[in-house]
C-alpha cells in the first residue's frame, strides 16, 4: 500500500481546487466533441444530455451556493418533502436533467465552463472550513466538501459522457484520492441507511492507496467517520485503489469486479464483512 501522509486541510483543499480548475476545461472539450446528445450514457435511462444538464446544475448549484452575491430560487426548484437523504438527492437529480431546454442544451459546454469559473473566482479566498448551506443536503456542509463533491460530480459524470460518446476520460488516483478524502467523511453518515444499520456494530479500516485513511465506525443505526483516526481494533481493512474506489462509490463499477480486478481487497478479522459496508451507505 501507498504511503499514507499527514493530512493537512488548507494544503488539501488547494489541491482539490487545483484539479477542478484542471478538470473543468477537459469537461468542456468533451461535452464540445460529444457527437449526439441523445445516445445513451453511462447513467441507466439519462442521455448523454441528461448528463451533461445535470452536471450544469450542479455546478449552477454549488456556485450558487457558495456566493452570497448569486441568488437561486430554490423553492421552485427542490422536491417537495423531507425524506432520506437518498430520496432527496434521488428527487433532485431527476428534478436537475429538466432545468435546462433544448437552445441550453446546445451550450451545455458553455454554462459548465462559465459556472466553472464562477465557482473558484467566489471561492478563491475562503477557508476550507467556511459553511455552505446546500438546500438539497438539508444542512450546512463545508466549502472543502462542496469542492471535493464537484470534482467527484465532474470525474464521474465526464466519465458518463464519454461512456455514451464512445470518447476517452481518463480519472487519475490523484483525482480520485482528493475526491473521496474531501467528501467521504461528510456525505457517508448522511446516505447511512439507518434502517438496514439498525442493531448493526462494524467497524471498518478504509484504506485508499496513497490516502485518504478513513475510520468507518457503524453503530446500532449511526456511523462516524474519522480521516487518520488514532490506533483502534477493525473487524475489516478495506484496501482500494482510489480510482477503483471512487466509481465503485457511485456505483459505476460492480464491487465484485473491483475485487477480481485486484483493485480491492478486504482483510483483518472478519474480512467478509467488506460486502456490507456498500449495502449500509445508500446511494441515489
Amino acid at each position: 500500500m501507498g504511503t499514507v501522509t499527514g493530512f493537512n486541510p488548507s494544503a488539501e483543499h488547494e489541491k482539490t481546487r487545483a484539479a477542478l480548475g484542471a478538470v473543468v476545461p477537459r469537461l468542456v472539450r468533451l461535452l464540445r466533441d460529444v457527437p449526439n446528445l441523445d445516445a445513451a450514457s453511462g447513467v441507466p435511462v439519462w442521455t448523454v444530455g441528461d448528463v451533461g444538464s445535470h452536471l450544469s446544475a450542479v455546478y449552477v448549484g454549488y456556485s450558487s451556493a457558495s456566493s452570497a452575491d448569486e441568488s437561486m430560487d430554490w423553492d421552485s426548484i427542490l422536491p417537495a418533502g423531507e425524506g432520506p437523504f437518498s430520496e432527496r438527492i434521488a428527487a433532485m437529480n431527476a428534478t436537475s436533467i429538466g432545468l435546462f431546454g433544448d437552445n441550453d442544451r446546445a451550450r451545455l459546454a458553455d454554462l459548465v465552463a462559465e459556472w466553472g469559473e464562477v465557482f473558484l473566482r467566489v471561492t478563491e479566498h475562503l477557508a476550507p472550513d467556511t459553511p455552505v448551506t446546500v438546500p438539497w443536503f438539508g444542512q450546512d456542509i463545508t466549502l472543502a466538501t462542496v469542492t471535493g463533491l464537484m470534482l467527484s460530480e465532474s470525474l464521474v459524470h465526464g466519465l458518463d459522457i464519454a461512456r455514451g460518446a464512445g470518447l476517452s476520460w481518463p480519472i487519475s488516483p490523484r483525482e480520485a484520492r482528493l475526491a473521496l478524502g474531501q467528501t467521504l467523511p461528510t456525505t457517508m453518515p448522511l446516505a447511512l441507511d439507518s434502517e438496514k444499520a439498525r442493531g448493526v456494530s462494524i467497524a471498518f479500516d478504509l484504506a485508499i492507496k496513497g490516502g485518504p485513511r478513513l475510520a468507518v465506525v457503524v453503530d446500532d443505526g449511526t456511523v462516524t467517520v474519522a480521516r487518520d483516526a488514532p490506533p483502534r481494533a477493525y473487524d475489516c481493512r478495506i484496501t482500494a485503489s482510489p480510482t477503483a474506489f471512487l466509481l465503485v462509490s457511485f456505483r459505476r463499477t460492480p464491487t465484485w469486479k473491483a475485487i477480481a480486478r485486484g483493485q480491492m481487497r478486504a482483510s483483518g478479522r472478519r474480512p467478509w464483512l467488506a460486502m456490507r459496508l456498500g449495502e449500509l451507505i445508500a446511494t441515489p
